[in-house]
Formats: structure tokens, sequence, C-alpha cells
């Protein structure tokens, strides 16, 4: 690998990166704004492996093919750009670009962050390259393997890093990512696309929000916004069986109503494959198993067990207002539920941390009222996303959203802001957003539902070729092979089986709307 290594700030005016670069190593005379090239090598054709820690992070690739194609084959060659920008005196932005020395596609591909960042999605990246992109990601202005970046401990004391957390970082990453494009190969990418899943999703859509220039199209899974809202219900259950322990329920008794929801549910094909079709047409109630007076049996959920069961379902509750705080997950989805009266970790550290700063506060003592419109005073105005995307989607953005129904995230959450998204930029938000609900699918991937298809694909084949991902075929690979596919329909529609052919073939099925004639 040739490598350059620049150790000193380099501070020049934006039109710096202007020239075309002659080589990889040649970069380095090209400096940007506010930046210092840690790294710049060339990375020979598979010659390229993440670091071990990484590892867990390739469940987030934006391509994953039919064929089950991840970032484990070969990486083809390429110019590895790795630098640390610096906007504020407090900022340490580590951030990485890398450009394919041969076969690059004309287009730049984002890559998203997971849970609270803090490190680069490497995987991501080299399944972008592999598709011909040149690719980007950072890790948003903390490092997650030293103690103080672990979390959102970075956020003590530190506004300005919150800021580079919450939107800075990335945009600043684009800004570099589209100078260095230009300059190694002479003229700006034709389209620039975002993917990413969880706090990815949520940072695209604060991209479209914030920066409708930055993207021509983004892909946006499972999204948490309002986050505040959405962490205060990932408290819920364990604040609601801390207080009441008569509301702690065993996990043989969640797994018991699973049952009883899947058998309630799950159409034919479902209940082969494992999940409810539908889960926002079942009806099925858990006082439905309610046991006899006086018993409480393996078979049966006694009335306190029901009572927490509907407290889960329905989420926290503004005890001023008597509104939803944010729902509670979808039928079918039990097998993830938990009312053991513990915190759940990442929730936790966006109240104590970043909203309140201070890490003793002591979640039981959380006020469903107040304290999140405390929270939401403080986060809000960096983290959450209103359903105003207009600018954006004038321009001819496009927005792909996308969630599992097996998510402890509700996709009818998500579906009444995609709803509003497109009523509020009119014409636009109806040509420019699709929202995809997969069944059985779980956070960003996994569960029994089909999880596995091209997120590049679809939203290369909508900004470049207007083809609008109505329907995608995706597919559960399981060891390395496709093991059954089925078509993803946009919302609302749902995909029915014909009743006649293979329940494992997308070709029994077709995109039906509910309700249409």
């Amino acid at each position: 690998m040739a490598r350059a290594l620049l150790a000193a700030p380099l501070f020049m005016v934006a039109g710096a990166c202007a020239a075309r670069a002659t080589g990889c190593s040649d970069l380095a005379r090209h400096a940007l704004p506010d930046a210092t090239f840690t790294t710049i090598e060339t990375v020979k054709a598979g010659s390229w492996h993440p670091p071990q820690d990484q590892l867990s992070h390739i469940m987030f690739t934006p391509g994953m093919n039919l064929a089950g194609h991840t970032a484990e084959a070969a990486n083809p060659a390429f110019c590895r750009v790795a630098l640390t920008l610096h906007p504020t005196a407090d900022s340490r932005i580590r951030t990485e670009v890398w450009l394919p020395l041969k076969g690059w596609n004309g287009k730049l591909l984002g890559v998203g962050n997971f849970g609270w960042a803090g490190s680069l999605m490497y995987y991501g990246m080299a399944t972008g390259l592999g598709e011909g992109y040149a690719v980007a990601s950072t890790d948003t202005g903390h490092d997650s393997a030293t103690p103080e970046g672990q979390g959102g401990r970075f956020t003590l004391g530190h506004p300005e890093k919150m800021i580079d957390y919450a939107y800075r970082a990335d945009h600043l990453m684009t800004v570099a990512a589209k100078a260095l494009v230009k300059t190694f190969y002479g003229h700006e990418a034709t389209h620039a696309y975002w993917i990413g899943c969880s706090l990815g999703g949520l940072e695209g859509l604060i991209e479209a929000k914030r920066y409708p220039e930055d993207y021509d199209g983004i892909v946006a899974g499972a999204p948490p916004n309002p986050i505040v809202n959405f962490n205060a219900e990932q408290l819920w259950a364990g604040w609601m069986s801390y207080h009441d322990p008569a509301l702690r329920v065993p996990r043989d008794k969640f797994r018991l109503l699973n049952t009883a929801v899947m058998n309630a549910c799950a159409g034919p094909v479902g209940r082969k494959q494992g999940f409810v079709d539908e889960p926002d047409r079942c009806a099925f109630r858990p006082e439905q198993i309610l046991c006899k007076p006086g018993s409480n049996t393996a078979s049966c959920l006694t009335a306190d067990e029901v009572r927490a069961a509907r407290n889960i379902y329905q989420g926290p509750v503004d005890p001023q207002t008597h509104t939803v705080i944010f729902p509670g997950p979808a039928k079918g989805s039990e097998d993830g539920f938990s009312a053991d009266g513990k915190a759940f970790p990442v929730a936790l550290d966006l109240f104590r941390y970043a909203a309140f700063q201070n890490p003793d506060w002591d979640w039981t003592t959380l006020k469903w009222d107040t304290d999140v419109q405390e929270a939401t005073r403080k986060v809000g105005p960096l983290l959450h996303v209103d359903d105003n995307l207009a600018p954006f989607l004038a321009r001819g953005g496009r927005l792909l959203l996308y969630i599992g129904w097996n998510d402890g995230h509700n996709p009818q959450q998500l579906a009444t802001y995609y709803q509003a998204v497109q009523r509020h930029a009119g014409a636009a938000g109806r040509d420019g957003v699709r929202l995809i609900t997969i069944p059985g699918m779980g956070h960003c991937q996994g569960g029994a539902g089909c999880d596995t298809f091209s997120k590049l694909g679809a939203i290369d084949d909508w900004v470049s070729h207007g083809q609008a991902p109505d329907m995608i075929v995706a597919a559960r690979v399981d060891g390395g092979q496709v093991v059954r596919t089925r078509p993803l329909c946009a919302w609302p529609a749902v995909a029915r089986y014909d009743g006649q052919g293979d329940m494992d073939d997308a070709r029994s099925f077709a995109c039906v709307t509910p309700g249409a004639n």
C-alpha cells in the first residue's frame, strides 16, 4: 500500500479542490477547510480487511443483493482517504472517503451509523465500493472505543460534540467527500445517495431536512423519530414493571402470548414461515388467554400479565394530555418484549447525558409529562425531524423509508409520519416518498421475514431511471443461500399469496391495497 501521512492541519479556501488529482498520493496536495488528512493510501484489490470491532456492523450494509452478496467479497482497488474534521475547537470528526481506482459508476454513497455511533461503518462502505460507488462514512465526532466515547457520555459538557453528532458531522463529511470526488475524478458525482438504518435512518431524515441539496436519494430504515418520544417508549416497560413488580412478566409468558397472536392472526404463509402477515389487521387481545380466577398456569396469562401486555402494546401516555407519547410494538413481536424492571441503556443515555447532562439521573423518577417535555426542549431542536421535507422533495429528492413489523418500533407510527410528509409536500411528496413495511423482519434486519434486498439498487433505479420502488423482491438468506423470496410492497399495499403457488417464491404473491375495490 502506498501511504501519505499529513500530521499538520490544512486550512484552505473552499475552492481548493478544483484541480484534478493525478493519483491517490496527489490528493495530499489538495487540502480541505478545517481538516487534517491522516492517511492517504492506495489499497490493492482483495487486500482490505475491516477492524475486528466492525464485525457486528455487517448487518447494516446498504447493498445485500438477492445472492446474499456482502462486504466479505474481495474489494476492488481503491484510494483510501482518512481525515479528521475540526469545525470547532472541540470537534474531532473522523471521516473516510474511498474512491474506486477503476470502474467508478460516477456516484457517491454516504453510509449511516447505528446506536450512538462512534465508529466508521466499514462494511457498509465496502459494500458500496463493490457496487462501484465512491463511499464515505464518519464516526460523528466521538470514538466509542474510548470510555468517554461510549454511549452518550461524550455529550457531557460538550455541546459542540452534540451538534457534531446530531447533524454537523454528516453534512461536513458529505461536503468533503464531494470535494474529493471532484478532485480525484475531475468532475462531480452525478448523484449522491444516503443509506442508513436506526440512527442511520434518522441521520438520513436530518440530512433531508437540514441540507436538502446534499443527497438526491435517501434510504432511511426504522428512523427513531422523534427520538425523545421513541426512547421514552423504550424505557416504558422497564419503568412500569419497576414501579409495580406485579407487572413483571416472565419471558415464557411473552412467548405464550406470541404463540396466541400467531394462532389468531397469522395467515397460511405466516404460520409456515413464522410471522404475522399483516399485524395492523390483527384484532387479538391478551384478555383472550386470561387465566381463570385463582389459576396461573403455563397456558394462560394472569390479570396482571394481561395488564402489562396491554400497557406495552399501548406505549407510555402523557398524564396531562392523555395522549400516547409513542406507540408500543406491533402484534406478532412479543418475543422481543421485556418487563423486568430494568432500563434500556441506549434510551437511558439520551435522557441522563444528552438531555439532562446528569450521569446520576435516576430513570425510575422519570415523569411522563414534564421530563419528556424538558428532554424535547433540550434535544428536539437538534435531533427531531418534522414532516416538512418539501425543499428536499421539490428539488427531485427521493426518500425510501423501510421498517420491519417485528421491530420494537411500530410501523404504524412511521406510516403516520410518512402520510404527513406526503401531505406537506403535495405532489412532490406523492411522487418522492415511499414506505416499505416488512412482515417478520426485526430491527433493521433479521427475524423470520425476507429481510435482504438491494437498497442501493432500489434508490438508484428511482433517482436515475424514474422507477419508483412500488414493489421490491426481497429474500431470506440462510448460510449464504436464498431460501425464499417475497415481494415488499409500498405501503399501504401488502403482499397477498395467490393460494396456489410456492409460498417460498415471490411470484406466488401480488401487491394488493387492503380495502381497495
